[in-house]
């Protein structure tokens, strides 16, 4: 389950944002200021952070810095009354992930919040992979249809992934398989069957994100 913390001042705001997070099956935790954010992003691990622009004291933007040096890899969502292209582009210089301006819709918000956590696992699984050797294995849209047909069909024979390309020569598969293999994309069961290895399915998940947006 992923886990959002709500940082601002408004005790009925946090409060009905906890509610509708739940109902839509996220783990809370809530704070009106960035002292009492700081103490619980100690004690608990948070994926988001949705950070009030205004507060008193701090500002978000100013508790923004020490909410990334005590989580690293923390996403932050600012809200804020008061959107400004130059606000915007101040706050994702300095970490924001994104932005929603109040008042807004819930939907939009469950959108953006589902955005940004896909952003993150596209971005943690890119950085396990080598992407020098992945890209160009997968230059070859042979090679992409067997990533395909493996990812949908979980484990084939060399036979069946033949028959499945519509190719005569198996042992052109033979050298795809091979080169996939090598990339540490496949791997081969007991069985001699042939399925995706967990930097496949890793990497398969990064490109169906990353088609996502390409096609939004």
């Amino acid at each position: 389950m992923k886990k959002i913390l709500i940082v601002d001042d408004n005790a009925e705001f946090r409060s009905h944002l906890m509610e509708v997070l739940s109902d839509s099956g996220y783990g809370t935790g809530s704070a009106a200021s960035a002292k009492e954010a700081y103490e619980q992003l100690r004690s608990t691990p948070f994926d988001i952070v949705l950070l009030d622009f205004m507060m008193p004291k701090q500002t978000g933007i100013e508790a923004l810095a020490e909410m990334k040096r005590l989580c690293p890899k923390i996403r932050v969502i600012m809200i804020t009354a008061f959107a400004s292209i130059e606000n915007a582009i101040d706050a994702v210089r300095k970490g924001v992930s994104d932005y929603i301006s109040k008042p807004f819709k819930i939907d939009d918000l469950l959108l953006t919040i589902r955005r940004v956590l896909e952003e993150a696992t596209f971005e943690a699984g890119m950085k396990k992979l080598d992407l020098d050797t992945t890209l160009s294995t997968l230059a070859n849209p042979i090679r992409r249809k067997i990533l395909a047909l493996l990812q949908d069909r979980e484990d084939l024979h060399l036979m069946e992934i033949t028959r499945e390309l519509d190719i005569e020569d198996h042992t052109k598969v033979v050298f795809h398989l091979r080169m996939l293999k090598e990339a540490g994309i496949i791997t081969q069961g007991k069985g001699k069957t042939y399925l995706l290895s967990t930097e496949g399915l890793r990497l398969f998940e990064c490109l169906k994100t990353l088609e996502r947006y390409l096609t939004a």
